[in-house]
């Protein structure tokens, strides 16, 4: 419903190019602009014009719920009326059943040994026997031989020159370490037959 007061047109720059767009206010948008007061916090959808609600006074601003000030504290008595303040008393428990660490404990005297680690004990079981330990020097031989194999295998897929450097510096290096290891056996086996 228009209203039959006299609008008028205020021209704001709004836009692109800062176009002049004028905008129609009613006389009652007018005052309230100029008034500053707030915007009525109810309107009616189905009427423009609408009473007037009463004016609040101008320090008096309004601010959404979850802006306010509200101090959502309780007072001390309240509190200790609810019994907030009233500590649990503390009610001691047996962790562990104390006539079973009497037994215990008498046995251990009677005869020395606690009967837990009796039982936790069990049968005997056999120990297995370890792996025999593989000697270095055959390891060495064998890793000679695989080495050996796969430069082989490298030949015979046509990619033999492409290990060949590699596998006789590894198969050298392997050598070299046997070398070492035979001859400390060889100092070892000097030495049992001097002493002896």
């Amino acid at each position: 419903m228009a209203s039959k007061d006299r609008v008028e047109t205020v021209t704001t720059r709004t836009g692109f190019g800062c176009c002049p767009k004028p905008a129609a206010y009613t006389p009652g948008t007018r005052d309230l602009l100029k008034g500053g007061d707030p915007l009525p916090l109810q309107c009616s959808p189905t009427s423009s014009q609408t009473a007037s609600p009463a004016k609040q006074p101008a320090s008096a601003t309004y601010l959404p719920p979850t802006l306010t000030t509200r101090c959502h504290l309780r007072p001390a008595s309240l509190c200790q009326a609810n019994g907030a303040y009233t500590r649990e008393q503390f009610k001691p428990q047996a962790t562990r059943d104390l006539e079973k660490e009497k037994q215990r404990l008498q046995n251990i005297f009677a005869t020395g040994k606690d009967p837990k680690e009796q039982k936790r004990k069990g049968p005997a079981v056999q120990e297995e026997q370890p792996a025999p330990v593989l000697d270095r020097f055959e390891e060495l031989v064998r890793e000679i031989q695989e080495r050996k194999e796969f430069l082989a295998a490298m030949e015979a897929l046509g990619q033999g020159r492409q290990y060949h450097g590699i596998i006789l510096t590894e198969i050298s290096q392997k050598i070299r370490e046997m070398e070492d290891i035979d001859r400390k056996r060889s100092e070892e086996l000097r030495k049992a037959l001097v002493t002896s």
